[in-house]
């Protein structure tokens, strides 16, 4: 009798614990939920805003073409080209029509995109280049009518809004199919004696020049640590060829950078494509001034149209420079 009273008092201790720990774990958990507050419902829509293929999601507002065209050259040509055909390593946006079957497929808005609306997610969420989600509802209705109207998929007076986009059948739109291969294999993976006769190599990456061995990326990379300012800012001007030259007078989508040091900022008068902030500016490229702009465009001139984050790097810039100060002498 005693040992039965004993056995269900540690019982009841036991279990007295038990809610004691479960209470003190509730307490804490509710002090967890008290942290941080309630987001709101234009906080929640800050962050909403994905379009779905069918259009759920499409933000009111309107663009055609004509309107897009202008928008476009001004904060995409950049890197994409007037007419969509693409500028040095950036996508190609128009044309690849009947390549998707061919040994050389080019991947383009209007050769391979399945929906239109998607189209107007991506440039809503990712574009312009260092300026995501800087552009309003009709710019962005605008450039994705300009973008279609070049791939000859709509007319150039055809008025994007949230109705007529969800409306526009591309091309590549019945090019998908479902992937109905199951998630995991069937079977018993064979792990012994797999090969019915044995495997002979024919090849190696290295022999043919495919993919470079270790010890080829160590040496290389060796050759550049070892290699002056000079040579380093070279090889790091080529991200900026693209958009520069350095022949006097040679414009692509930024001026010429022929005679840049000392030079006052915005004032190559054949450059038609300054943007407003630099036209404006009122000052000298010095060499701490170039430093600053190339260590992050934005920063230093905000409003500036160059598609480039900056360079992260203070020695990256200062090879730059070196090589600057020496190509771009008059």
């Amino acid at each position: 009798m005693f040992a039965s009273v004993k056995k269900c008092f540690n019982v009841l201790v036991i279990v007295g614990l038990f809610c004691s720990a479960t209470t003190t774990f509730a307490a804490n958990k509710v002090e967890v939920r008290t942290l941080g507050q309630k987001a709101s419902p234009d906080q929640i829509q800050g962050w909403d805003i994905d379009i779905r293929p069918d259009g759920l999601g499409l933000p009111e507002g309107s663009g055609d073409a004509t309107a897009g065209e202008d928008v476009f050259i001004e904060k995409c040509a950049a890197c994409h080209g007037e007419f969509g055909e693409g500028a040095g390593r950036y996508p190609v946006l128009t044309g690849g029509e009947g390549t998707l079957d061919s040994h050389d497929p080019v991947k383009t808005v209007g050769s391979y995109w399945p929906y239109a609306t998607t189209l107007f997610d991506y440039i809503n969420r990712a574009m312009p280049f260092g300026h995501a989600q800087s552009l309003s509802s009709d710019e962005v209705y605008g450039m994705t009518a300009y973008i279609l109207y070049m791939n000859e998929i709509i007319d150039d007076d055809l008025a994007l809004n949230a109705d007529t986009l969800a409306r526009v059948e591309m091309p590549n739109r019945y090019g998908f199919i479902e992937d109905d291969r199951p998630d995991v294999p069937t079977g018993e993976p064979c792990m012994n004696n797999c090969l019915s006769k044995p495997a002979t190599v024919v090849g190696h990456a290295r022999q043919v020049d495919v993919t470079p061995e270790k010890e080829l990326e160590t040496a290389t990379s060796a050759k550049i640590a070892e290699a002056d300012g000079f040579e380093k800012g070279k090889t790091i001007y080529a991200q900026c060829a693209a958009c520069h030259s350095l022949a006097d007078g040679e414009h692509r989508f930024g001026p010429s950078l022929y005679g840049l040091i000392d030079r006052k900022a915005g004032a190559e008068v054949q450059f038609l494509n300054y943007s407003a902030s630099l036209a404006g500016a009122d000052f000298i490229w010095s060499e701490d001034k170039l430093k600053a702009f190339l260590s992050s465009p934005q920063t230093f001139l905000p409003g500036t149209s160059m598609p480039f984050f900056g360079f992260d790097n203070s020695d990256t810039v200062d090879s730059l420079l070196i090589y600057l100060k020496e190509a771009t002498k008059k």
